[in-house]
């Protein structure tokens, strides 16, 4: 299978007053097409860095990024929905379209497709404060699969909630991802999250970072990630790569 996405030997240098602060030391990685791929990583070891480069809202100090095709589409996920509080939440999901001047009905209309197919159809014309945490996060994510993006980012989209929507919503966003067969990257401290949504796990070092091992996720039954926590890999998965993150309290 070809990757949508190579990265090879990528390194991230930042600069202060007391000098170089190397945060991505050397990272090789593919990607492949449709596949949910989770990174973790102690914290600060520079996964929001990594994802800030792919997106190009950083540039890197060295190495290669390549893409499967020119001008793939990158739709970044923050932790914060970040939604207008001033917009309807219809308004809101078309803001990229809008910012990337391909706002036109029939991308208007993929929108509202996405909102009535997602549950979220009767809030169209309702503000963000009319919303749960999780509502909200789940628009976010609406807005961002609104440019139909090629790679899809997700950085911690979960942080921000209480534990049971937490898992409701990690079913939700599975589900979209994988219905509307999108590629996407996410980035977060929860190794059970990671193992009951992605396909595969990238374990970074501490920083400065670098691929210290990546895991085949390979569920019996394997479905949805409520469901996944329950297979009998899951805590095998668990308990290695938490060795493998070395975190010292």
């Amino acid at each position: 299978m070809k990757p949508v996405l190579k990265i090879k030997n990528l390194k991230k240098i930042y600069h202060d007053v007391d000098g170089e602060i190397p945060a991505i030391e050397n990272i090789t990685l593919d990607i492949f097409e449709n596949e949910l791929l989770a990174i973790v990583g102690p914290s600060g070891c520079g996964k929001t860095s990594l994802l800030s480069i792919l997106s190009n809202l950083e540039k890197k100090s060295a190495g290669d990024i390549s893409f499967q095709k020119e001008n793939m589409t990158i739709g970044y996920m923050l932790q914060k929905d970040a939604l207008f509080p001033w917009k309807t939440i219809l308004e809101n999901c078309l803001l990229g379209l809008e910012i990337n001047h391909t706002l036109n009905e029939e991308t208007k209309n993929n929108v509202i497709r996405l909102l009535k197919t997602y549950g979220l159809e009767e809030f169209m014309n309702k503000y963000p404060s009319s919303l749960s945490g999780g509502m909200k996060q789940r628009v976010a994510l609406i807005r961002t699969l609104a440019i139909n993006p090629d790679i899809l980012l997700l950085d911690e989209p979960f942080s921000a909630l209480d534990y049971q929507t937490r898992l409701a919503l990690s079913e939700d966003v599975y589900q979209i991802i994988k219905s509307e067969g999108k590629t996407a990257i996410l980035v977060t401290h929860d190794l059970a999250e990671a193992i009951s949504l992605s396909d595969r796990i990238v374990v970074l070092s501490k920083r400065p970072t670098k691929v210290k091992k990546i895991y085949d996720i390979e569920l019996t039954n394997k479905s949805t990630p409520i469901h996944n926590r329950k297979c009998k890999e899951f805590s095998t998965y668990y308990d290695l790569i938490w060795r493998d993150l070395d975190v010292h309290l």
